[in-house]
């Protein structure tokens, strides 16, 4: 494949399509995330989504155009799971102590690490333009934690000193790094102590005693 663009976009399509492009995507991040993109080729993806080649050039006539739909498909997986109801838009503690525990309790967490970090740091040493698209979506996750901590002073639950763009970058931090020493110590425990660390450091600036903390101890 070449490294140009030019994927057929997946509100053109019919479901069928939007079907077998899905397919194709959850194949390509599997394979690039296992294998690596240099060593992900047509063939294999064919095999594996079950595909002919010319539908595998329909959707995705370039490499480029297959990992940018990628990284898309990954982080809409990993944006949707984060706005969504079960962390209350993340505007107080307890929801940054659930989004902390459901990691820390999943037992293949440090076995799959993160999808979307991973896929990052695999395709970010490729000379395949799609930094902007990997900024995006990492930028799209920052905020979700730093629209949550605006509320929270909005809410006068800590203090307005807080740097919400400061400690949206130091909870991102804290789970990829958290999660790559968990994967390379094949235990949770890096995970869970970065992540603890850094909601513990945001609880610094609460303006009143919080009950989940409380409930920790």
């Amino acid at each position: 494949m070449k490294s140009t663009t030019g994927a057929r976009e997946p509100n053109k399509l019919t479901y069928k399509g939007q079907a077998t492009r899905a397919r194709i995507l959850e194949h390509a991040a599997e394979l690039i995330y296992t294998k690596g993109v240099h060593a992900t080729n047509n063939e294999q993806l064919r095999r594996a989504a079950g595909v002919s080649g010319s539908q595998l050039n329909h959707y995705f006539p370039t490499k480029e155009s297959l990992v940018l739909a990628v990284i898309a498909w990954q982080a809409e997986r990993v944006l949707t799971f984060h706005r969504g109801e079960r962390f209350a838009c993340f505007d107080n503690l307890d929801a940054f102590r659930a989004w902390a525990d459901f990691y820390v309790g999943y037992e293949r967490a440090y076995q799959e690490g993160c999808t979307l970090g991973s896929l990052a740091s695999e395709i970010i040493k490729t000379d395949l333009d799609v930094h902007d698209e990997l900024a995006s979506a990492f930028d799209q996750w920052r905020a979700i934690f730093r629209d949550g901590i605006e509320r929270m002073q909005q809410l006068s639950r800590i203090s307005p000193e807080a740097d919400p763009t400061q400690l949206a970058n130091l909870l991102l931090a804290a789970f990829q790094g958290g999660m790559l020493l968990a994967q390379v110590a094949r235990d949770i425990a890096p995970l869970k102590d970065a992540l603890e660390a850094a909601i513990d450091y945001v609880q610094t600036f609460a303006t009143s005693p919080d009950p989940g903390a409380l409930r920790a101890r």
